[in-house]
């Protein structure tokens, strides 16, 4: 059980260095708001229960006040001929957000994360900070 917590630890670590990296050189801290692009790459077969845990996630964030409820964008694509792939777009209350999300976004990370695989090089779920040009 422990090595899987590690495991699960060192999996969402791109999403959670996103939240110490590449930030901007205007002295952005970490309590300002961070845009994220996320992206999934969903085993087959699980595309509609990954899709039914994207969005108990995005309940949960908000009703915890982690993200901004504007703009929020999740489109599905494929890639490699017929795999299915998510990307999200939205933007985190603050830089320290993630690094603190209580037990319930944890657990719902852990779940995604199963529904998820690696591939082509890249990892199962990968993120980093963007930023939002339009929509804002």
């Amino acid at each position: 059980m422990k090595s899987r917590h590690i495991l699960f630890a060192l999996a969402l670590l791109p999403l959670v260095a996103c939240s110490t990296t590449g930030r901007k050189e205007d002295g952005s801290s970490k309590a300002d708001p961070e845009a994220v692009m996320v992206t999934y790459h969903v085993r087959s077969g699980r595309e509609a229960e990954f899709e039914a845990v994207l969005a108990r996630a995005w309940q949960v964030y908000g009703e915890e006040h982690l993200v901004f409820a504007a703009p929020h964008i999740t489109v599905r694509d494929t890639e490699a001929g017929d795999k299915t792939r998510f990307v999200e777009i939205f933007t985190w209350m603050s830089h320290a957000a993630p690094e603190h999300a209580p037990d319930a976004v944890k657990t719902l990370w852990e779940e995604e994360q199963t529904l998820c695989e690696a591939r082509n090089g890249h990892g199962g779920i990968e993120g980093g900070e963007v930023e939002i040009l339009t929509g804002k």
